[in-house]
């Protein structure tokens, strides 16, 4: 698609994100009004001009179209063509780096596929953004084909990833406490659903939905084996591994899907992030799966009186294992070849150093902010989130040790699973298969 094509569609932005069932618009932070102060690098020069920003993660689609009205107060000759999709992102952003369309603005995992885009990113290393950039987010940005070093890319937010429920449900159905072990959560299940609700409700139509759940089985294998996720992940990039051989994956997360499916939607694999949101927020599912700060605002958009509970995922008998995971995730990139360059580095370092774009975050965006500040959030899941990181620690992000690409392949690998089309154990040789393949090279 045309850079002209997508202006003229973007225009309506309200109607793009309506369909794509993101997180509500909110005012601008109070106190926070954008000025020509504020605009980033301070290079006048570079305040016209076209960005292009393709990028995943639609639920943020609000918040960042608000983002841009009030850049257009501090820099109103640039204009921002902003595209935002989560199916088939990574194939779709190949398909155009290899075209030549390079976007000026483009995302994927942090962590390994920095190195899958190095050739296409610009070092921020020496831009004003860095002066306010969280220290644990920088060092997911940086290049381990360069030693460890620059920062290649920065980020939206940072993340809590665990399970979204109901108090409300919970307490209806007896249940006190949110069960931190396998079989205590089997037993809540059978207790919600006496009362009349569904346990869960899955998202299984999303493929990162399954990256999500799946890291906390990863990190709870690694665990019982001794050693790190890092180290884990990298035995199965090498073939050196079989699913089988980790008990936490090749049962539990089996048998957590399973009951996910049996506890669960109608139609699994038809229900995406929207149907997932409206069955949570409605009250029909007391769990929401594959979720994490992004759907808050949404939900309670659906539902004011909503009470949101947050916690980590039960993985084995071991209520230690249920932790929840916290980290940076996502990184956007900025085109080092772009042909306005001084222009989309302007809008980054606006973002992450005027008043606004600091308060963006937690004010408009309602994420855990990827830049150093003591900033309150009045978000349940992150408030949550900090104070069991606090209490019981957090997992590693493990989703950032493979690459979307690999993600996006295994989510396929379970979809087929859940759908019938394959079996457990045929399921475990493809995902054997297809890291070495995607990710044993990189």
């Amino acid at each position: 698609m045309k850079k002209k094509v997508l202006s003229a569609i973007l225009c309506a932005a309200m109607a793009l994100s309506a369909l794509t069932g993101c997180t509500s618009v909110a005012p601008a932070p109070a106190g926070a009004e954008a000025s020509a102060e504020d605009a980033g690098s301070g290079d006048a020069s570079a305040d016209s001009g076209e960005i292009y920003m393709f990028i995943s993660s639609p639920e943020y689609a609000d918040a960042i179209n608000t983002l841009i009205e009030e850049y257009k107060n501090v820099a109103p000759g640039v204009t921002i063509n902003y595209e935002t999709t989560q199916n088939d992102y990574p194939t779709l952003l190949k398909a155009k780096l290899n075209s030549g369309e390079v976007p000026d603005i483009f995302s994927s995992t942090s962590g390994k596929e920095i190195d899958t885009y190095l050739e296409y990113s610009y070092d921020l290393s020496g831009e004003p953004i860095m002066d306010t950039m969280d220290p644990a987010v920088a060092s997911a940005m940086a290049s381990t084909a360069n030693g460890g070093t620059g920062c290649y890319g920065f980020a939206i937010k940072g993340n809590y990833f665990g399970v979204v429920y109901n108090k409300d449900i919970f307490e209806e159905a007896g249940i006190t406490e949110f069960p931190e072990t396998v079989s205590a959560l089997a037993d809540a299940c059978e207790k919600i659903e006496a009362k009349g609700y569904k346990p869960f409700t899955t998202g299984f139509a999303e493929w990162w939905v399954f990256k999500h759940t799946y890291q906390s089985f990863v990190n709870a294998a690694a665990d019982a084996a001794g050693i790190s996720t890092a180290e884990l992940v990298a035995k199965f990039e090498k073939g050196e591994a079989k699913v089988s051989d980790y008990p936490e994956l090749y049962e539990n997360y089996f048998a957590f899907l399973d009951n996910a499916v049996k506890y669960g939607d109608a139609k699994p694999l038809e229900t995406d992030l929207s149907s997932e949101e409206a069955a949570f927020a409605n009250g029909e599912a007391a769990m929401m799966l594959g979720q994490g700060a992004w759907v808050e605002a949404d939900c309670l958009a659906i539902n004011p009186d909503l009470k949101i509970g947050f916690a980590g995922y039960p993985v084995t008998e071991d209520a230690a294992e249920c932790k929840v995971i916290s980290g940076s995730d996502q990184a956007l990139h900025v085109s080092k070849d772009s042909a306005n360059l001084q222009t989309v580095l302007n809008f980054v370092n606006w973002w992450y150093t005027s008043d606004y774009g600091k308060a963006w975050f937690t004010e408009v965006a309602g994420v855990v902010p990827p830049i150093v500040s003591d900033a309150p959030s009045d978000f349940e899941v992150i408030k949550q989130g900090s104070a069991l990181s606090a209490e019981k620690g957090s997992g590693a992000l493990a989703i950032c040790y493979s690459t979307d690409s690999w993600h996006q392949t295994c989510g396929q690998i379970l979809q087929s699973y859940i759908a019938g089309t394959i079996t457990k154990d045929e399921a475990c040789k493809q995902i054997e298969e297809q890291w070495a393949a995607i990710d044993g090279a990189k």
